[in-house]
């Protein structure tokens, strides 16, 4: 019988939050990755555990953006800080998004409020929300201080006419801070109930899977709203600049068609980026260079192309959700980093993407 070990390697993943401009690990979440990496030999694999809330103390609302039912990095974070003000198994975490969210329990909640809100429509989400507080009377209510979730909360503290402690960076039961000053000093408070997470500052919860139950939205009148219509534009990604855009696909040295290379990415939809090795070289602007002294990305993937993962390559795609290398060496840094990676060469799979893309059409 061979004796389970600790993996420290899974333990500094769960609690690494972002590893670009700077790393940053919470540790707050005691119960994040597996303690052990390997099954005693002869034993059987235990069921998955999840836990289930029958009768909470008191709930924690956290409103989800969500955009087509999937978790942002920043709502999984503004999870992750509702589980720290639970107090253990006492309290119920409840998700409020619009739509179906497939992996909330996973994700850390136990409950799902569906808002019917469709479209673009702030000032009835707001409402809704404002509702559901004053029916349900939770605790707290985090957001994600995003563009849209900054705006939301502001509007439902408005509502509510309860302050709104925002942009917290660190988080407690007992304690709640955020940075004052211009960042040169620390705002601490006991938390409120209004709190917007600033992002990357605080862990996703990364412990055992949530048992979820449905919790019932209010039902609100809708007023007639001064937007009269709100409809996405599709913007040329190539005019997206590289820290706003949500896919890049990006070319190193091991990329020798170049034209081929921008139609992929225009195919792609993809923002077109680069290594700091094809910018000296001048194959392509400097604008479009990836790494500490280039652009930092906050895309939700990356696609790298015959780029082997220099240090400073490395620390502009910290924040990147998710990364997919392609390279000819196994060994090659971006390899480790990335979630999928192609052992093949770039010109073959650039190729081979467009025929498929071709054929799609």
């Amino acid at each position: 019988m061979t004796r389970p070990r600790r993996d420290p390697r899974a333990a500094r993943a769960a609690a690494t939050v972002a590893t670009a401009p700077r790393l940053r690990i919470d540790r707050a979440h005691r119960d994040g990755a597996p303690a052990h990496s390997a099954v005693a030999s002869g034993a059987t694999a235990a069921a998955p555990r999840r836990i289930s809330i029958v009768d909470p103390e008191f709930l924690v609302f956290v409103v989800a953006e969500a955009p087509e039912g999937v978790l942002t990095r920043q709502d999984r974070q503004a999870i992750g800080a509702a589980r720290l003000l639970d107090g253990g198994a006492a309290g119920a975490v409840v998700l409020l998004a619009t739509g179906q969210i497939a992996d909330a329990g996973t994700a850390g909640a136990d409950l799902v409020m569906n808002l019917p809100v469709h479209g673009y429509d702030p000032d009835f989400a707001a409402r809704l929300i404002a509702a559901a507080v004053s029916r349900h009377a939770p605790r707290h209510v985090l957001f994600a201080e995003t563009v849209d979730g900054g705006d939301l909360a502001r509007r439902v503290a408005s509502l509510l006419e309860e302050p709104l402690f925002d942009r917290v960076e660190s988080l407690s039961a007992h304690v709640a801070i955020r940075p004052a000053a211009a960042g040169g000093a620390e705002w601490r408070a006991a938390p409120p109930r209004l709190i917007s997470i600033a992002p990357d500052m605080i862990a996703p919860c990364r412990g055992i899977s949530r048992a979820l139950g449905r919790l019932d939205a209010p039902e609100v009148a809708r007023a007639r709203s001064g937007i009269v219509a709100a409809e996405p534009v599709a913007a040329d990604a190539s005019d997206v600049p590289l820290d706003q855009a949500e896919l890049v696909l990006a070319a190193g040295n091991g990329v020798v068609d170049f034209p081929m290379f921008l139609r992929l990415a225009r195919a792609l939809g993809a923002t077109p980026g680069a290594s700091r090795v094809v910018c000296d070289a001048g194959r392509l602007p400097r604008t479009m260079q990836v790494g500490a002294s280039g652009t930092v990305l906050d895309a939700h993937c990356y696609i790298a192309l015959g780029i082997s993962g220099a240090p400073q390559h490395l620390q502009g795609i910290g924040a990147v959700e998710h990364v997919v290398a392609v390279n000819t060496d196994l060994h090659a840094a971006i390899i480790a980093r990335a979630g999928l990676a192609i052992i093949a060469d770039a010109y073959l799979v650039m190729r081979a993407l467009l025929a498929r893309l071709d054929a799609a059409e």
